[in-house]
């Protein structure tokens, strides 16, 4: 029979889960105390109603600070929850366009991709020939060109024209 593997603690040791002989103590008031024995440490964080957590657990000795764990973990939850707010995902928005398409639609086609670039997303046009229009593939490549000098001073080109059977993708991103 073998014993359970030990399972690792998600965040910072604290208190007894330190097994380091000693450590660099910093206490409550934010003063380093120098190098400390970890029984001792623990003693004076007891003392003061407060926990020892490890900080810096790379350090040689590892750098511990005598403090409230919970307030602790709480600031490290509202730091990262701000992260996650100001972090913006990016989305492809995708533009269907045609080979025929008339001026006032291509103008309102082209009116949401600059919202979407304000908004930074990313803009995927997809030209789509059907029937005999493949025939006049010269055409869809005009309409896209229009579309690179109408977008081309709010966006740059990731991806050229390509052609994927009877249709042509390109893809613009926000400058």
């Amino acid at each position: 029979m073998r014993a359970a593997p030990v399972v690792a603690k998600e965040g910072p040791r604290i208190n007894r889960d330190i097994h380091n002989r000693t450590v660099q103590l910093i206490d409550a008031e934010g003063e380093n105390r120098g190098v400390t024995d970890t029984f001792v440490a623990i003693q004076m964080a007891e003392e003061a109603g407060l926990d020892l957590v490890e900080v810096a657990a790379n350090a040689e000795p590892p750098v511990c600070k005598i403090m409230d764990y919970g307030k602790f973990r709480f600031a490290e939850q509202k730091k990262a929850a701000e992260a996650r707010k100001k972090q913006k995902t990016v989305e492809v928005k995708e533009l269907k366009l045609r080979p025929g398409i008339d001026k006032h639609d291509f103008d309102t086609k082209m009116r949401h991709a600059r919202e979407f670039f304000e908004e930074g997303d990313k803009v995927k046009v997809t030209l789509r020939y059907r029937g005999r229009e493949m025939a006049h593939q010269e055409l869809g490549i005009r309409v896209l060109e229009r579309v690179k000098a109408d977008l081309i001073d709010v966006s740059k080109i990731e991806v050229e024209p390509l052609m994927d059977g009877r249709q042509v993708m390109m893809i613009l991103a926000p400058k």
